[in-house]
């Protein structure tokens, strides 16, 4: 094959040297453009010859190997391991597996505790002091008698009264307007002596004038006079002393009185009392496998019927899982319960597996478990 390989490579060399000396041989003006054609054109053809090699190999292998591949890992490309000829694989997420377990904790360490008993205590009648004895000073009043006595109400004394002054009415000519001269018109025909004469005036007296008025004047002037008032007096009956009072002591006994008292019978204590150490059993769950994606056999169009939908969709319908239309096609409701189920049984994910039906009870042969 790489001899094979080696001469395709040579040819398409030779032809691309023969082409280019008629291409420079030419006079042309596109000389530059058909060469870049050339050498893409020659490229292209190079990969193919590599890609139908390869798939010329990989034919012949299988050819050798008969009905039975099983794939492995050849650079990046990752095929499913033991596969048969009729049937279909996809790569589904297998969960985490985990594994549950008990460990005994200790749960309290071991402690003391301490107790408090606490007093006791009693009523007791005891007689207690009240009143401590004293002396009591006593007082013997005083005896009183009922006599008359004449008292002085007010003493005599001076009262001073005013006189009033006294007025009487008089009568009195008043000068109101005094005598004086004025110069009045003469009276008559007017006598001239020559054109320088004119007209009498005559100088007469007008006498004064008098008016008569009434008026108060002070006969006697205001003043004051005293007299004596005398003393009054009155009898009144009052009590007087007949003996004084006076004091003696007494003397005032102790004063007690029976009271119930509580009193400490017994003091408090302690005491200890050892608390032995707690201990638990607790569950963990720890994981045993990480999540990962593997191949796993499906159900695809090489292997897949209506029955086989239809039973599938009844089971999940029996177990509890909705499908849909029980109509033998797997449209989103019935993927949506498969991957419910999935989920709940811990089971991979993501396409109708084998390890799914068996879960379901549905096999290929057309019977439920």
């Amino acid at each position: 094959m790489e001899e094979k390989m080696r001469n395709v490579k040579h040819m398409i060399i030779g032809s691309s040297v023969l082409l280019l000396g008629a291409c420079s041989a030419t006079t042309s003006p596109d000389v530059a453009t058909l060469r870049s054609e050339l050498e893409t054109s020659k490229q292209e053809l190079g990969s193919s010859l590599e890609r139908n090699a390869a798939l010329e190999e990989q034919l012949a292998g299988l050819k050798q190997q008969g009905p039975k591949v099983e794939y492995a890992k050849s650079g990046d490309l990752d095929l499913p391991p033991k596969a048969s000829a009729g049937e279909c694989y996809a790569r589904v997420f297998v969960p985490p597996q985990y594994r549950k377990s008990s460990e005994r904790i200790l749960a309290a360490e071991a402690s003391e505790r301490i107790d408090i008993i606490p007093a006791k205590y009693g009523w007791v009648e005891e007689q207690v002091l009240v009143k401590e004895a004293s002396e009591r000073v006593e007082v013997v009043p005083a005896t009183y008698k009922t006599v008359q006595e004449r008292v002085l109400v007010s003493e005599a004394s001076t009262q001073m009264e005013s006189v009033p002054a006294i007025y009487e009415t008089v009568s009195e000519r008043v000068l109101v307007k005094p005598a004086y001269t004025t110069w009045k018109k003469g009276r008559g025909p007017i006598e001239r002596i020559n054109e320088a004469t004119g007209e009498i005036m005559c100088l007469v007296e007008v006498p004064a004038e008098y008016r008569t008025v009434s008026k108060q004047v002070l006969k006697t002037a205001a003043g004051s006079r005293s007299s004596v008032v005398p003393a009054q007096y009155k009898t009144v009956t009052k009590q007087v002393v007949a003996t004084p009072a006076t004091t003696r002591m007494v003397k005032v006994p102790a004063q007690y009185d029976t009271v119930r008292v509580r009193k400490l019978l017994e003091p408090s204590k302690e005491k200890r009392l050892a608390i032995p150490a707690q201990y638990q059993t607790v569950s963990k769950t720890e994981k045993v496998t990480e999540g990962n994606l593997e191949w796993r056999p499906i159900l695809c169009e090489t292997n897949v019927t209506p029955g086989i939908v239809t039973r599938i969709q009844n089971a999940l319908l029996s177990k509890g899982y909705n499908p849909g239309r029980l109509d033998g096609v797997i449209g989103s409701d019935t993927m949506s319960a498969v991957q419910s189920f999935q989920k709940a049984k811990g089971l991979a994910s993501g396409q109708l597996t084998m390890e799914t039906l068996k879960a379901l009870g549905v096999s290929l042969s057309g019977t439920t478990g």
